[in-house]
């Protein structure tokens, strides 16, 4: 149980690093009127695979006997990042290379609050 608390835990921190640093890549995109590049559209892709395998290590360490004081709030804000990263890709898709790095990288800066509030509650 304690394992699964700590990669849970652990998983939070990493998923926070990872949109900060997609926020502060497609905005330099954005503000360098760039396409955003592949490399950013795969890590943009890896967040959003990694996100509900961290929501999945979570329900696992709840079911196995783990506090669950963190309570509704706590799944809401997970539940939100995995739905919408998700749904900003193919948005972002449906515009030009700036608005697609505007999205992106906004879409980031918002998981981050999320994953941070998540973070938070529990």
């Amino acid at each position: 149980m304690e394992t699964l608390a700590f990669l849970h835990s652990y998983g939070a921190r990493v998923l926070v690093a990872f949109a900060v640093l997609l926020g502060l890549w497609g905005a330099y995109h954005y503000f360098r009127n760039q396409r955003v590049s592949g490399g950013f559209r795969s890590t943009y892709l890896i967040m959003a695979a990694i996100t509900p395998v961290q929501g999945l290590l979570g329900l696992w360490a709840l079911l196995a006997g783990g506090d669950p004081r963190a309570g509704l709030l706590h799944m809401v804000y997970g539940a939100f990042a995995t739905l919408f990263l998700p749904g900003a890709y193919i948005y972002a898709h449906q515009g030009n290379a700036r608005r697609e790095a505007l999205v992106l990288a906004g879409a980031s800066w918002i998981v981050v609050i999320a994953f941070l509030r998540g973070i938070s509650t529990g």
